[in-house]
């Protein structure tokens, strides 16, 4: 990837994982040092379980060397100026702990008072690479994975008849902040529960005790195979993301693999599903999927879903992949064009297996014309008139830079399809525009800035503070106006980055209303720089609106707010460990063509009224209050019958959330939660069906029919004397 192609998509995210990878891997699937301490060095006793054949990982020349160069990066290029010093020596140590065991399920409290002895020297550790206490705390790490296997797979030998189901006992869903355990027992104590939990898990989905007990010794066997694969890059990588973490998310290590699996991805020229996948305690998670992309035109794979099976083709084995590395779950997703990849995934929403369901998906490419906009138009009749109103869906800020590059005058980019999409609609007749920018995780810089200029006449697009605090600012040159009458612009919690550029001028400029939930957050521009060893991305500009707020943190509020299922608890830049906080710069001149103020009231007024009777809108806030019960339980019963109970209630909620919204579309109800999960299991969505039936794009239309009622004016820029903002 050029380093003066500036990525501008929501392509990486970093939350807390317990395992191997402290990144998150965007996969367009389309498409020797001094020694390392060994255990009786490290003052960590031996177990009786674990085996004497696990090899430590042993740092390398060209590690410490890289350690060297990443660390004088983020001190002297990041656009945060931190030295590394005692206090920011200890994060990176606390986070390292932490990334590497987030749930406090391996280490014991004599690991941590051994590790503490590292902690005088750490700052001049990170900054000369000098690798060894890291490797000691990892490789203790894998060994305290490897006795924590044995001892599941010890349950497992034993048999699972004996377990008793019928004391009242429960499970604690999130241990992150539970005090490390300070005996081999505790940990015993914990980790029969988990057993226990997954054997009562099963048997609610119906499997019988010799199917649950091969499938646990299978699970447990893989991940000690890859238990005693360990690379001494998984230790390298997972350090360094530990201390870029400090400076932000979105700072990070790739080792050479990743590097090339991130190289593969900017170019969308492997085949695969379409998804961005992150690490999340013990399972794969869903962030979001890439538009146009299999899983995406697939239809049942949603962001937040929890991978836990891998099968190849419609009838191959699953493989259970619950705690393995998260680049290795990307490998066996991956796989030749129109083959067939099936997903066991548990759903937002529940706690355990019992819920899970498997997605069969047909591996392709992600191709440009799958990304590229698409219209329609909506009719209204009010008060005996009738409107007509365009809707363009924009799912990316795409370019094809190749053709570009080759001189292809015709080659494809969101601002000259939205431009031709416009003409078309023009052509037919219309009285508004709805412009989609929902699920839109951002693309080229370029796009979004031009993409602007179609909506306004010359002036200012967005501002890019740099680390020197040197302010670029970017225009439109372009005087002509493609499209000068009333718009909507839709958002959700997924629109990020170059959707934030773009709605955020539109905002700024009063040209337009914006739509819908919060917005992601992503207001930093990263570059890739190569290393000896591996690459680092890094955060080097962060960008401001032409108000001078940045959209960093904090999106862009929408003038009128619609809930959406998205829990912007989990997703969003300011649910990320050390983001960069928000702030403002001195606006830069513009004009304002519409003080939307004036009427703002009146349309609230009229949106609260048609949605308090929308029963759409009724069915989605009770999704989202059921969705929000099951995220915020704490803990979950192993006793079976309550269990069973806990089960039953949660799918009769379910299934009748699911019978209101059939009514909806005027199809028959489930007879049964059976029914409903088979249909589950087999559904796609249906693209037409879905456009003509999304209520928040009709909602879009109905705002620009009150605007028009309201203020005739608003029609078009060209009737408005538009008011000169001047910088302060």
């Amino acid at each position: 990837m050029p380093l003066t192609r500036l990525s501008l998509d929501l392509r990486q995210s970093r939350k807390n994982t317990p395992r191997f990878h402290l990144f998150t891997l965007l996969f367009a699937l389309l498409f020797s040092l001094a020694p390392t301490l060994a255990s009786a060095k490290s003052g960590i006793p031996e177990s009786p379980q674990e085996p004497k054949t696990y090899i430590p990982a042993k740092p390398t020349v060209e590690q410490a060397r890289a350690n060297i160069l990443i660390a004088r990066a983020l001190q002297f290029t990041h656009y945060l100026h931190l030295k590394i010093d005692d206090k920011l020596a200890h994060k990176v140590f606390n986070d390292y702990l932490n990334d590497l065991d987030g749930q406090h399920l391996y280490f014991l409290q004599s690991d941590i008072d051994h590790f503490n002895q590292y902690l005088p020297t750490f700052a001049t550790d990170l900054k000369t690479g000098q690798l060894d206490p890291a490797f000691d705390i990892y490789n203790t790490f894998e060994r305290r994975i490897i006795q924590r296997i044995h001892y599941m797979l010890n349950l497992v030998n034993q048999g699972i008849d004996k377990l008793d189901f019928n004391k009242e006992q429960t499970m604690l869903l999130d241990r992150k902040d539970q005090p490390w355990a300070t005996s081999q027992s505790q940990l015993d104590a914990v980790w029969h529960r988990r057993f226990k939990n997954a054997v009562l898990s099963m048997r609610l989905a119906g499997k019988d005790d010799k199917a649950i007990v091969k499938s646990l010794r299978q699970r447990y066997e893989s991940q000690l195979g890859r238990a005693y694969q360990v690379h001494s890059e998984d230790a390298f990588q997972s350090y360094m993301n530990a201390l870029c973490g400090v400076w932000d998310p979105h700072t990070m290590y790739f080792s050479p693999r990743t590097s090339e699996n991130f190289n593969i991805n900017m170019s969308l020229s492997l085949d695969g599903i379409g998804a961005v996948l992150q690490s999340d305690n013990e399972y794969t998670k869903v962030v979001r999927l890439i538009p146009g992309g299999p899983a995406a035109r697939q239809g049942q794979l949603k962001p937040a879903d929890r991978i836990i099976g891998v099968a190849e083709g419609a009838d191959g084995e699953m493989k259970n992949v619950v705690g393995w590395r998260l680049d290795d779950v990307v490998s066996l997703i991956r796989g030749p064009s129109q083959s067939v990849v099936r997903l066991e995934v548990i759903p937002p929403g529940a706690t355990d297996e019992s819920h899970a369901k498997v997605i069969q998906i047909t591996r392709s490419k992600v191709k440009l014309e799958e990304q590229a906009a698409q219209s329609h138009r909506i009719e209204f009749k009010r008060d005996g008139k009738t409107w007509h109103i365009g809707v363009i869906e924009l799912p990316a800020f795409y370019a094809d830079f190749q053709a570009m590059q080759r001189g292809d005058p015709n080659y494809k980019s969101t601002t000259r399809d939205v431009r031709r999409l416009i003409a078309a609609l023009q052509k037919k007749g219309i009285d508004g525009l709805v412009l989609d920018l929902r699920n839109n995780g951002g693309g080229a810089l370029q796009e979004a800035n031009e993409l602007v200029g179609l909506f306004i006449g010359d002036g200012p697009t967005v501002q890019i503070r740099n680390s020197d605090n040197t302010v670029d600012v970017l225009t439109d040159p372009d005087p002509n106006v493609v499209y000068a009458g009333p718009l909507v612009v839709l958002v959700n919690r997924l629109s990020a980055s170059a959707s934030e550029i773009f709605s955020g001028a539109i905002q700024d400029y009063g040209r337009g209303l914006i739509v819908g939930s919060q917005t992601f957050g992503k207001g930093t521009v990263q570059a890739v720089r190569p290393l000896n060893h591996g690459q680092l991305k890094i955060t080097q500009s962060k960008f401001y609106r032409i108000s001078g707020a940045s959209t960093q943190r904090k999106g862009v509020t929408p003038d009128i707010v619609l809930p959406g299922r998205i829990d912007d608890s989990e997703i969003g830049e300011d649910t990320l460990p050390a983001d960069l906080p928000w702030d403002q710069i001195p606006p830069v001149p513009h004009v304002h063509y519409y003080d939307f103020q004036k009427i703002l009231p009146k349309l609230r007024k009229e949106h609260d009224a048609r949605f308090d009777s929308n029963p759409h809108y009724q069915l989605l806030l009770k999704e989202i209050a059921f969705l929000k019960a099951q995220r915020e339980r704490k803990t979950i019963s192993l006793n079976y019958e309550k269990r069973k109970q806990e089960q039953t209630k949660l799918q009769n909620e379910q299934l009748a959330l699911a019978n209101e919204r059939r009514k909806l579309d005027n199809k028959a109800p489930f007879k049964s939660w059976k029914a409903f999960d088979t249909w589950q299991q087999t559904q796609t969505e249906d693209p037409e069906n879905k456009q003509r039936n999304d209520f928040v794009v009709k909602e879009g239309g109905e705002i620009i029919v009150d605007m028009l009622n309201l203020n005739s004016k608003i029609a078009s820029i060209n009737d408005v004397t538009p008011t000169e903002v001047a910088a302060q």
